[in-house]
């Protein structure tokens, strides 16, 4: 699935301006497509919540250093592929695959550590004014899955977009008639949609740095 800056925005957490700013200072370019039109895949939306996490507690000068680090011991894989934990007061290390330990990117690049805590990039998470949704399910009855139209949030079960229900139900259309138009839509789902839609649309007007 390639997702447009408005969809990676709101299932990352991360502002359409960082979006822009991580692409050009080359932290994270989006592998479908860097060139307009601007496309994610769904590995960069993972990248993408790995950023924003570390973000809430790191300047991007300590990010990007650990990236840099990550380089020099030889790891090139796309982002995604990586876990990290924070150390200390300004620490990031990389978890080993093994998840038995870690290796320093920041303080003491190339450091062995000890793992004692790891954030789940993937659940919901708060930040700023809302409230970064959960990868899988963005919504109770709505889900996220590579392998269902190539990732695009739809109501779980199904492959109806969360837009076309969220359209229908902004139209007029109650949310217990949706069922008509899609029958295995149910009225929790297609609240659900609205709710979703309404979050995609304040997340995309968000400004933070």
């Amino acid at each position: 699935m390639a997702y447009e800056p408005r969809i990676a925005s709101a299932l990352s957490g991360a502002t359409r301006s960082q979006l822009d700013y991580w692409r050009r200072e080359e932290l994270l370019v989006p592998e479908v497509s860097a060139t307009r039109p601007l496309l994610y895949s769904f590995r960069d939306l993972i990248a993408l919540r790995t950023f924003v996490y570390l973000r809430e507690s790191r300047p991007l000068q300590t990010i990007r250093k650990a990236m840099n680090s990550l380089r020099d011991i030889g790891e090139t894989e796309h982002l995604s592929k990586y876990r990290f934990v924070t150390q200390g007061r300004r620490g990031i290390a990389l978890v080993q695959s093994s998840g038995e330990g870690a290796v320093e990117l920041v303080e003491r690049p190339g450091h062995q550590l000890t793992v004692l805590a790891l954030g789940d990039v993937l659940r919901s998470f708060p930040l700023d004014s809302i409230e970064v949704p959960n990868l899988a399910h963005p919504r109770p009855k709505l889900s996220v899955n590579p392998a269902v139209r190539r990732g695009y949030p739809v109501v779980a079960g199904t492959r109806v977009g969360y837009d076309l229900v969220a359209g229908l139900v902004r139209d007029g259309v109650s949310p217990a008639e949706i069922k008509e138009y899609y029958p295995g839509v149910s009225a929790e789902a297609a609240r659900d949609a609205v709710s979703f839609a309404d979050y995609v649309d304040r997340a995309a007007g968000r400004t933070a740095a």
